[in-house]
């Protein structure tokens, strides 16, 4: 007679050695097995722990001291480490849980097991209730374990763990490397249970206390925590300028589980954006047993993901305006640094030759690319500016400046103009630009001297710093020298003035120089224009879908020349109307020349 099989039955386990093997090996991050032992201090109560790395026998150690509740005794007052040994994956934190204990945990009872990913043997002791320390030992890959009582001088009221010697695979993370995990990892523990955590790197001879992890930026208070049917997810969420750095965690009570982002449906969207950093908080999740660091994606984690789907929305909207705000920022800085640029090329080149921008009128409140105001006032120019030394009379005299707007001490001089072109025999009027370190003028105790030394002409004043030049009666090329003298400080510039019997006619409209306009953006991909001056709106137009905007975006560097070369264009278009294309290829040459030199 033959026996039919059973059509179903229970699984079980057939090699027990075998499986606590694979659960042992599980956990791949040492760090996160050492969170896990420090997890079980807080689970027992601890109010101090402390983690200890050193080297004994020549070899390294690591040791986790807590003052907590210590391993639960059995009925002898002894501490149960029989229980703890032979009750793997069924751990009394989870019975404790059901019976209403809060603040606890651990649920697995495999903690322990990931010493195998730290180092070779552990050793576990424990005060029983009459002050004996009782010691449990384990070595990795042994399926026995020991339990002695261990003599000592003095009770000890401490449990300890100790793994030693560490694996060499392990042997090089350290106590920052340690703290930096610990206050990302166990944050909010170590906030809500108020335990004290220090590491005592003996090794590197350091010492940290592990302070739970602060994060930049502002907090987020607009959205609230959204709600399941599984409970409430707390959300703590921060919105800063961009950074890879910047990532959301997910937490389970919280204990930190892994990036936000390394789950699957939350790549992408404000979780990886790099705009907004700090935690999901989220109690009810099922967490996968072996590492810890992976969630089971059943209802409670689709709850979870539902729910903070719920905030996608608002959050991306708040990300678009801090875009929209630093872009505003960047655009400030781009046109002041052009800006500045512009007025030391403008003050090296023939005045009669180049005007700036005529921008006389206030754009209307509220237009968002009238954000950037002219460079200069709209009565007048920034070579008046230049030249002006004190207070126009009837005047209200200005308050002292301060230390930091007060110039330092002479570090470098130009000519304005340093180049020129003067008919013969005519007056040209040549000023000394001298500058601190910081690019401040400087006024006080400077002594000039000026020299013809190559060509003709005459000097009436050499020792003024504003001079007038009379050019000789015949055409050729004159080169001044400048000395500018302040105590030991010597600097010297030079200036070339191009002496011609006839000049072109003045262009039509001397308007008053005025400054340069604003910029903004307009997105027209396919089409080739690159910019365009507005006269009625006052700005220039940029096209930012041309493919060399895209191209010269992608450094700052870059993005900053290529928007100061179409200021260059539309300068050198606005100033020589109707010339050929030859000329305003020389033009804009020159102009490049000596803007790109000042540009930072």
């Amino acid at each position: 007679m033959v026996r039919r099989r059973s059509a179903g039955g229970k699984l079980r386990i057939g090699d027990h050695w075998s499986a606590i093997s694979i659960i042992a090996q599980s956990q791949d991050n040492p760090l996160k097995a050492v969170a896990e032992f420090v997890e079980n201090s807080i689970d027992a109560g601890a109010k101090e722990i402390q983690i200890i790395r050193g080297r004994k026998q020549n070899a390294p150690f690591l040791k986790v001291i807590d003052d907590g509740e210590g391993i639960r005794r059995d009925a002898t007052g002894a501490p149960d480490f029989h229980y703890v040994a032979t009750h793997i994956c069924d751990s009394i934190k989870r019975r404790l849980k059901k019976d209403g204990a809060q603040g606890i945990q651990g649920e697995f009872g495999i903690g322990l097991l990931s010493f195998w990913t730290l180092g070779e043997n552990l050793k576990l002791s424990s005060p029983a209730a009459d002050g004996t320390v009782h010691e449990m030992s384990m070595r990795r890959g042994d399926e026995g374990f020991a339990v002695k009582v261990r003599h000592t001088l003095v009770a000890e009221a401490v449990t300890t763990l100790e793994v030693w010697p560490l694996l060499s695979g392990v042997r090089q993370f350290n106590g920052e490397k340690l703290n930096w995990y610990m206050a990302a990892e166990l944050r909010d523990r170590i906030r809500q249970t108020g335990v004290r955590v220090r590491i005592n790197d003996r090794t590197a001879r350091k010492s940290f206390a592990v302070t739970p992890r602060e994060f930049d930026g502002r907090l987020i208070h607009e959205i609230g925590n959204p709600a399941t049917r599984f409970g409430e997810v707390g959300l703590e969420l921060y919105l800063d300028d961009p950074s890879p750095d910047r990532v959301v965690s997910l937490y389970r009570n919280g204990t930190r589980v892994d990036e936000l982002r390394a789950f699957g449906g939350l790549q992408e969207g404000p979780w990886s954006s790099g705009y907004i950093d700090g935690l999901v908080d989220a109690p009810f999740l099922n967490l996968t047993p072996g590492t810890r660091t992976g969630v089971i994606h059943d209802e409670a984690f689709a709850a979870m993901c539902e729910g903070i789907e719920s905030v996608r929305a608002p959050l991306e909207a708040l990300i678009a305006d801090l875009k929209r705000a630093e872009e505003q920022r960047a655009s400030e800085r781009t046109l002041k640094s052009i800006r500045r640029a512009f007025r030391e090329a403008l003050l090296a080149l023939p005045a009669e030759e180049y005007d700036w921008f005529e921008v006389h009128r206030t754009a209307p409140s509220g237009r968002a690319e009238s954000s950037t105001a002219p460079a200069l006032a709209p009565t007048e120019s920034s070579r008046d500016l230049e030249v002006r030394d004190g207070p126009e009379p009837n005047q209200t005299p200005q308050p002292p400046a301060a230390f930091f707007e007060t110039a330092g001490p002479l570090y470098s001089v130009r000519v304005s103009p340093a180049s020129s072109v003067v008919k013969i025999g005519a007056n040209r009027t040549l000023r000394a630009v001298c500058r601190d370190r910081s690019g401040r003028q400087v006024d006080d105790g400077v002594v000039f001297a000026w020299t013809v030394v190559e060509g003709g002409g005459s000097i009436a004043d050499p020792h003024a710093e504003v001079i007038d030049f009379r050019t000789p009666d015949e055409p050729g090329l004159t080169t001044l020298n400048l000395v500018a003298t302040q105590r030991d400080v010597v600097c010297e510039a030079k200036a070339l003035v191009t002496v011609t019997d006839s000049l072109l006619p003045s262009r039509d409209g001397t308007a008053a120089r005025q400054g340069l306009p604003g910029y903004t953006y307009e997105n027209s991909p396919g089409q080739l224009w690159r910019s365009r001056y507005e006269v009625d709106r006052e700005l220039i137009v940029i096209n930012s879908g041309h493919r060399d905007f895209v191209f010269a975006s992608g450094s700052r560097a870059s993005h900053l020349r290529y928007i100061a070369r179409l200021f260059i264009k539309e300068l050198v278009l606005h100033n020589f109307r109707g010339a050929a294309a030859p000329e305003l290829l020389d033009r804009v040459l020159e102009l490049t020349l000596y803007m790109e030199s000042n540009l930072k």
